[in-house]
């Protein structure tokens, strides 16, 4: 499948980036977005959907209206992040590993998402929310690529909210294409193998214009991160709640939110 309109949109925004640009159209490593994360409200919280098939069962109703119901949960979460002053806010939409559903699923899945982008994206700009997306974009159809491509274009100003939608992501996969660009650098003479550090590499992930996230959260029970921001966790604030991802409103927004206040972040320090 080719790239399509989504994967130049990616590549334009690299090309717009603040950072240096050697020849290529690579960014080189610079100033990370300075954001305060360390205060009693997180700047950047990652979420975890995960429990909506479950919920489906419990029940009697087939996995869609388990994905209905999860897209009304996301809609209260980006209205209690706005409120408690979350500036970055990133669901784990649909991971690579995802497409191993079965395909009817998948197609649940894909069409809810258009729908949502055609129905809802007003009510997300008329918020201040800026969309986003990352991930293996060019594996959904046209169809989806453009509507996200739209809802990109008309919230790209917004700066209440910065909402990324992760999408048939993958974070070892991620690493893996930054580490490829960075080795074609070295390859065509524009940077040397000492060059490459941390910052360097993190200038590749598709994250590159955002802070890394201060909490990262997990619905259902389940207690891993199933690939999701690798890098960008490292010193993440980790949260596992019993709740499936349907039933996460507001108020359990807001309880993490105080959990989160209540810790004490060193990274390494005493």
């Amino acid at each position: 499948m080719s790239a399509g309109p989504m994967a130049r949109t990616r590549f334009a925004r690299r090309e717009k980036s603040e950072r240096p640009v050697v020849p290529g159209g690579f960014p080189l490593a610079g100033p990370r977005p300075a954001v305060d994360g360390g205060g009693a409200v997180p700047a950047h919280v990652a979420l975890i959907m995960d429990g909506n098939g479950r919920w489906a069962r419990a029940r009697g109703l087939p996995p869609i209206a388990g994905h209905r119901a999860g897209a009304e949960a996301v809609r209260h979460s980006v209205t209690a992040a706005i409120e408690h002053g979350v500036q970055y806010l990133t669901l784990y939409a649909f991971s690579s590993e995802n497409w191993r559903r079965p395909p009817r699923e998948v197609g649940d899945l894909t069409s809810l998402l258009r729908f949502y982008l055609r129905h809802k994206l007003q009510e997300l700009h008329e918020q201040g929310v800026r969309l986003r997306a990352i991930g293996e974009l060019e594996r959904f159809e046209p169809a989806l690529r453009e509507e996200l491509e739209r809802a990109e274009a008309l919230t790209a100003r917004n700066t209440r909210l910065t909402l990324t939608l992760a999408l048939s992501y993958g974070g070892r996969a991620e690493i893996a294409r930054a580490a490829m660009r960075l080795a074609e650098l070295v390859r065509d003479g524009l940077l040397a193998p000492e060059q490459i550090d941390e910052e360097r590499l993190a200038g590749q992930l598709s994250t590159d214009d955002i802070p890394d996230p201060d909490l990262v959260v997990r619905t259902s029970g389940e207690c891993r991160l199933s690939n999701f921001l690798l890098w960008q966790s490292a010193y993440a604030e980790l949260m596992f709640v019993d709740t499936l991802w349907p039933d996460f409103d507001a108020a359990a927004f807001g309880r993490v939110l105080a959990d989160y206040a209540r810790r004490e972040r060193r990274f390494g320090g005493r």
